[in-house]
């Protein structure tokens, strides 16, 4: 949703490339004028967040390290000039793909701007933007209570295809099943009990027991999760998931 958001704020289609960053940013320097705007997580930055911001041949927007959250986006108007592999400007790191050589960017690294935007700039955000909430809504059956009452603290080995979580054995939930598809946010129990919130680089298919689905409303704060943070999962019906989805497009789409 931030890089979403990031890309209409410069005027951008939603799905153009921007550059992610995970807890720590870096400093990046502009060789020609550009409107560029930073979303997502807080962090340290020279330059206001989810405002869209004029800067100067030469000139260099600074991000630090994040004081909350896990994730921010720095989006260029007309997008990250990159080659398309499979459809995608993405980079995926366990198989080199995409992005820029594959790799996670470093120190002299070039990158060009694409002519992608597609409408004026909106320069400024007006009314309040969502915050991420440590609070993750799901869809699960009424077995899955054991799932939504204790508190789960996110592990350190977490990662884009998966968040791992510590806490309450589910002993009655875990075991093997015959290997099925999965879908973005499922959570997982392992023969361990400690449930497995399945995320954007997530397998095709998998044998362990799903006991509930992330709503897509919260993917945005799952991908705000940082190791240690404290979660709560709460439960709520289909309706209520396609009203606070719809809620969210209705914002996003007011940026335009």
């Amino acid at each position: 949703m931030s890089l979403r958001a990031g890309n209409l704020l410069v005027g951008n289609a939603e799905g153009a490339a921007g550059l992610e960053m995970t807890l720590a940013g870096g400093t990046f320097e502009f060789e020609s004028a550009a409107i560029v705007a930073l979303t997502g997580a807080d962090f340290e930055a020279c330059i206001p967040p989810w405002t869209a911001v004029a800067v100067k041949p030469g000139e260099q927007v600074r991000c630090g390290h994040a004081r909350s959250g896990a994730r921010a986006y720095l989006c260029v108007r007309g997008g990250i000039d990159v080659p398309l592999v499979l459809g995608s400007a993405s980079t995926h790191l366990l198989t080199g793909l995409g992005g820029c050589q594959g790799r996670a960017l470093k120190r002299g690294d070039v990158l060009g701007i694409a002519e992608g935007a597609v409408r004026p700039a909106r320069r400024m955000l007006h009314g309040s933007r969502p915050d991420a909430e440590h609070r993750i809504r799901v869809t699960a059956p009424a077995s899955a209570q054991a799932l939504c009452a204790p508190i789960w603290q996110v592990k350190e080995d977490s990662d884009r295809m998966g968040l791992r979580l510590r806490g309450l054995v589910l002993a009655g939930h875990t075991g093997h099943m015959l290997t099925e598809g999965v879908p973005l946010g499922a959570v997982q129990v392992p023969p361990d009990g400690q449930p497995i919130i399945l995320f954007v680089e997530h397998q095709t298919t998998g044998g362990y027991p799903k006991i509930a689905n992330v709503i897509s409303a919260a993917f945005h704060d799952v991908g705000q999760l940082r190791p240690h943070d404290e979660v709560r999962f709460e439960q709520v019906s289909m309706d209520a998931a396609l009203t606070l989805l719809r809620a969210q497009e209705d914002w996003l789409h007011a940026l335009v």
